[in-house]
């Protein structure tokens, strides 16, 4: 009788083992497909976004990547900064990324087919960098007109370019630059290196040389206000992710950061 009882018992078992299988195997296949769609919709949880901004965001924004880090645990923001041109550029020719900062609405404009709807997170004002000190004594726009100092300026396609050949041009100023660079970083090494006696470029990008360049401020009436606008890549395959870092980008707390740095209210 017990052999009997026992048998039934494996039997039983066996027949639950069976019915058992499919379920598994079911929910296996459901939790992948959940895995799937969480990586396809660009999870938090588990998000690498890369990040194309602008040369002058380059110390805010290593500050704020980490700021945000900590408080998104599992997402990691990597940065690459260039002059805006060469940012849509490389989003033309297909370079993964989830997001990208310009430091002009024109470019980002340009890139409609591939950038969701941006929002603008910051403005920015230009400076005359000087050598520390200001060795020679300039003190107004027309000032760099002088044949004799070596002013340096942005490339025109750069947007810092295009700005200061804006307020140059509406105060009918000439200046003759000894050289045209890439981005507005590039500019302000070239002062700071003492290769330049002046160049034009945006007031926070002079505040993170204290005590190698001096800013020369343009009166406001004559100045141009640079707006930063921010975007999610339509390619990004962290949609999500992505999504969050740029609306993280408008929060008090991002803005405070951009704020510290210089920045202007959007």
């Amino acid at each position: 009788m017990s052999q009997l009882f026992t048998g039934r018992r494996a039997a039983a078992a066996c027949v639950t083992a069976a019915l058992l299988v499919p379920l598994t195997a079911c929910g296996g296949k459901d939790d992948a497909k959940k895995d799937e769609g969480a990586t396809k919709s660009g999870s938090a949880a588990t998000a690498d976004l890369t990040v194309l901004a602008a040369s002058s965001l380059t110390d805010v924004f290593k500050k704020a990547g980490a700021v945000y880090e900590k408080e998104h645990p599992g997402t990691k923001v990597n940065f690459s900064f260039a002059g805006s041109q060469e940012l849509a550029a490389q989003v033309k020719n297909g370079a993964p990324a989830d997001a990208l900062v310009t430091a002009d609405t024109k470019t980002m404009g340009g890139l409609r087919a591939d950038a969701g709807k941006p929002t603008v997170i910051a403005k920015n004002r230009l400076v005359i960098a000087t050598g520390a000190g200001n060795p020679k004594k300039i003190a107004h726009l027309k000032d760099l007109t002088d044949s004799k100092l070596k002013v340096v300026l942005a490339a025109s396609q750069v947007p810092v370019g295009r700005y200061s050949k804006q307020v140059l041009d509406a105060q009918k100023l000439t200046v003759k630059p000894v050289s045209q660079e890439p981005n507005v970083r590039a500019v302000l090494s070239k002062v700071e290196l003492g290769e330049a006696d002046a160049g034009l470029v945006y007031k926070t990008d002079a505040a993170t040389a204290p005590g190698k360049v001096d800013a020369v401020a343009i009166p406001d009436a004559q100045n141009a206000v640079a707006s930063y606008p921010a975007a999610t890549l339509k390619s990004s395959q962290h949609s999500a992710a992505a999504a969050a870092f740029v609306r993280w980008l408008s929060t008090p707390e991002a803005q405070k950061l951009l704020q510290q740095a210089g920045f202007q209210k959007p």
